[in-house]
């Protein structure tokens, strides 16, 4: 199977929104997708803080042989695991938490993206706990 890494269009008239996918290249541009790779919004004033990707997938796809589509590339390039404005991107996304509007969209895809699944995070969250009463305890075994 031929893959390829591509942008799906999503939104509303005047008001584009796209899905960097993995997707068998003979699908059309909005069919099935393999797998998610990150967002591209073009409305964002800040032009840096327009993509946000996940890098070690995008890794692993032209890792096995994925085609990026000549776009895809350009956003690859800039915002995936090494790209070239990394630093602008963390900085674009930081100023945009001061504009209610973009706020949202941008903070969920990137909790979405990197936040662990909700049965990891409850036995993370209990051995956080487990320490901190240990370490109570000491104290007040001291006094």
């Amino acid at each position: 199977m031929a893959v390829r890494i591509r942008l799906k269009m999503m939104g509303r008239k005047h008001r584009p929104f796209f899905r960097l996918c993995a997707v068998d290249a003979r699908k059309p541009r909005d069919g099935r997708v393999l797998e998610e790779l990150g967002i591209y919004d073009p409305m964002v004033p800040d032009t840096d803080a327009r993509a946000i990707l996940k890098g070690d997938r995008i890794d692993y796809w032209l890792g096995v042989g994925a085609i990026p589509s000549p776009k895809a590339q350009v956003l690859i390039k800039k915002y995936g695991t090494n790209g070239t404005n990394l630093e602008a991107q963390e900085a674009a996304l930081a100023k945009l938490k001061n504009k209610p509007r973009y706020v949202a969209s941008a903070e969920k895809a990137v909790i979405s993206m990197t936040a662990p699944a909700p049965e990891e995070a409850a036995p993370a969250a209990a051995e956080g706990e487990a320490p901190a009463a240990e370490a109570e305890a000491p104290a007040e075994a001291a006094e």
